[in-house]
C-alpha cells in the first residue's frame, strides 16, 4: 500500500473492495513427513523413518486455510510435470481450489523432508520447480485486484521467482494492495542462490522495508540476526521501515508492535502434535480478521485460535473451524485470557 498507510493495533484497516481477498504467491511442494515402524520389534528398524507425502508449501497452505475460513483466495505457484506435481494439483482440485495460476514446468516438483516435531522442524530441502515463477500481464492484473498480497522468503532466494515477486510488490504498492511478507529465512533455502548469508540477510531486510505487515517467528528472527531477545528483534524489524510486526514466540505467545504501541498475548496452544503449518494457519486467521474488518489486535487473536487448531493435527494443512466458530471462541472462552493480557 502507499507510504501513508498507518496500521493501528485497535483500529480496523480500511481495505479497498476487490474480488480476491488473499493472493498467495510462492512455493507449492510436497512435505515428506517421517513416520516410524510401529509394528517392528527391532530397535534398528523402529528408529528408521519412512516418509508419507503431504500437501505443503507455506503460500499454498495459506491459500487453502484462507478458503476454509470463507475468504476468496488464489494461489500462484509452479510444480513439475511429474507424479508429485499431479498429487499436489489433485489435492487442490479435491478441495475445490483453482489451479489455473499454477504452472507445470519440466523441472521436478520440489519437496521437503521433515521429522514430526513438537518444536521447530529440521527440514531438508529439495528444490527444483518451485522457483520457476514468471511474471505476466495476467499475474500483474491479479495482484492489482487483490486486497492482500502474501509471499515468503522462498521465492526470493532464487531467480526467476525473485524478479516475479519484486514486480508483484511494485504492482501492489500502486494499487493499494496490502503487502504481507513472511520472513522465514533459512540458510538451507538459500543454498544455490550464489549469495552468502550476509548478502541474503541484507536482501531479505530490503524486502521487509517494503512490507506493510511481517510475521516472523522467534526462530526466523534468530536466523536473520543472531540470537537476541524478542524485544531487540522487534526493534530491529521496525527500524527497517515495516509498518507492523507480529512475532510468534511459541509457548511464550505473540508480540505485536507498530513502533508506537505494542501488545503481548499469551499462547493458546494446549496440545501439540506437529508444528509444521502452524504459522500458516496463524497467517490465515490473521487475514480473516483483517479482511472482515476486525482490529489488528482481534485479527492476531483469530490467528492464534487458527494456529491452536492446526497444532493438534499431523498434516501441515488441517481443516480449520469455520470463521464463525473462531469468532465465537474469541468472544467467549478466550475473553478472560485476552483481558488479562491487555490489562
Amino acid at each position: 500500500m502507499k507510504g501513508g498507510l498507518l496500521i493501528q493495533l485497535h483500529t480496523p484497516l480500511s481495505l479497498p473492495n476487490k474480488p480476491t481477498d488473499v493472493l498467495a504467491i510462492g512455493e507449492i511442494l510436497v512435505d515428506m513427513l517421517s513416520m516410524t515402524h510401529s509394528d517392528s520389534t527391532s530397535d534398528a528398524n523402529a528408529s528408521s523413518p519412512i516418509y508419507r507425502p503431504f500437501f505443503g508449501g507455506s503460500p499454498a497452505n495459506i491459500g487453502m486455510n484462507a478458503d476454509s475460513l470463507g475468504l476468496t483466495s488464489r494461489i500462484v505457484s509452479s510444480v513439475g510435470r511429474d507424479r508429485l506435481g499431479e498429487f499436489l494439483l489433485d489435492y487442490l482440485r479435491v478441495h475445490r481450489m483453482s489451479t489455473d495460476m499454477i504452472a507445470q514446468v519440466p523441472e521436478a516438483t520440489s519437496m521437503v523432508l521433515l521429522n514430526q516435531s513438537q518444536g521447530t522442524p529440521s527440514p531438508a530441502f529439495y528444490r527444483h520447480a518451485d522457483y520457476q515463477l514468471l511474471t505476466s500481464d495476467r499475474l500483474t492484473d491479479t495482484v492489482a485486484h487483490a486486497k492482500v498480497l502474501h509471499f515468503s522468503s522462498w521465492p526470493l532466494s532464487r531467480q526467476p521467482s525473485r524478479a516475479t515477486i519484486e514486480s508483484a510488490i511494485a504492482t501492489a504498492k500502486v494499487n493499494n494492495t496490502l503487502v504481507c511478507f513472511d520472513p522465514n529465512y533459512h540458510a538451507g533455502v538459500w543454498n544455490g542462490s550464489g549469495e552468502n548469508h550476509a548478502q541474503a540477510v541484507d536482501y531479505v531486510c530490503s524486502i521487509i522495508a517494503q512490507a506493510d505487515i511481517i510475521k516472523p517467528s522467534e526462530d526466523d528472527a534468530n536466523r536473520l540476526f543472531g540470537d537476541n531477545t524478542p524485544q531487540a528483534h522487534m526493534e530491529r524489524f521496525l527500524k527497517l521501515g515495516v509498518k507492523l510486526v507480529v512475532m510468534t514466540l511459541g509457548r511464550d505467545g505473540v508480540l505485536v508492535s507498530n513502533g508506537n504501541e505494542s501488545l503481548t498475548l499469551p499462547t493458546l496452544a494446549t496440545t501439540v502434535v506437529n508444528t509444521t503449518g502452524a504459522g500458516d494457519a496463524f497467517w490465515s486467521g490473521l487475514y480473516a480478521g483483517i479482511v472482515r474488518g476486525h482490529s489488528i489486535s482481534e485479527a492476531v487473536q483469530l490467528g492464534q485460535l487458527a494456529s491452536r487448531h492446526k497444532l493438534q493435527h499431523l498434516s501441515s494443512v488441517a481443516d480449520l473451524p469455520p470463521y464463525e466458530t473462531l469468532l465465537q471462541q474469541l468472544t467467549t472462552e478466550e475473553a478472560y485470557v485476552y483481558s488479562q493480557a491487555q490489562a
